[in-house]
């Protein structure tokens, strides 16, 4: 069933978010658009936020969704391309059941296709998940990848050595960017504070420095655990001792660049 992962913890955000709920929340926090990013695995989905975004000036771009292990991928990015405001795929990943889906053959020639039409690759994954990735990446040295929500570390645990480890381990990879989104979903939703997340944030900086790095919002998923003000809040916090130039790359630039808009 669509969006069955939204269980009663949750109940906050079962209803619907549209254009008109969100715009007023980026003019709110100084943003002038933003990128919006697949939930559903189905073409439907691509049409739906295809429609948003030619509605909507101030969607910039749409990650959708795309079957890469379909023998007829190439013809579906084709048909996609003409699409100017679609700018890349993600798959969900973290909810695979064979956790290395991503390099099986199929998996991988659909994303060998992607760089001739020039699409990105969001990739979303646990932490789990985190070990398969410098094999993946590697084997596409000038396909543009951005890892999306720092690969959701369990931050209410603590738990940080592994993902450390795993995570400098991705610094070497040039074409591989990060989001620095989705850190309060995996927060204690009712007590987190704002320095729960630096030890990550610090992790994520030194691993790919201020030119691989974007803000992301997980809105409206965030909601579980904090308003779109309060996810805004951390990151600004944190990037408060850095340069305005840097500031502008994190919020703004890299993400323009990343995603050719």
């Amino acid at each position: 069933m669509r969006d069955s992962w939204i269980n009663d913890d949750m109940k906050i955000i079962q209803t619907d978010f549209l254009p008109e709920n969100l715009q007023p929340i980026l003019e709110q926090n100084g943003f002038d658009g933003c990128i919006t990013v697949q939930s559903d695995q189905d073409y439907v989905e691509n049409k739906f936020q295809l429609d948003n975004a030619k509605g909507n000036d101030f969607i910039k771009g749409v990650v959708g969704w795309v079957d890469l292990r379909s023998a007829y991928v190439e013809k579906d990015l084709e048909y996609l391309s003409q699409f100017e405001k679609m700018k890349g795929f993600r798959h969900v990943l973290q909810g695979e059941q064979h956790r290395d889906l991503m390099l099986e053959p199929s998996f991988m020639n659909g994303i060998s296709q992607l760089n001739k039409f020039d699409f990105t690759y969001d990739i979303l994954i646990f932490q789990d998940q985190l070990q398969y990735l410098p094999k993946f990446v590697s084997s596409f040295p000038d396909q543009p990848f951005i890892l999306d929500h720092i690969a959701k570390p369990d931050i209410k645990a603590g738990e940080i050595d592994q993902w450390k480890k795993d995570i400098l381990a991705l610094g070497q990879f040039q074409n591989l960017y990060c989001k620095i989104s989705g850190m309060v979903t995996e927060a204690d939703w009712k007590g987190w504070k704002k320095q729960n997340f630096y030890p990550y944030m610090d992790v994520v900086v030194e691993t790919f420095g201020v030119d691989r790095i974007m803000f992301g919002s997980d809105w409206p998923v965030c909601m579980v655990a904090a308003s779109y003000n309060e996810v805004v809040g951390i990151v600004e916090d944190y990037f408060s001792s850095f340069s305005k130039d840097e500031n502008e790359k994190f919020f703004r630039l890299n993400a323009i660049e990343f995603y050719n808009l």
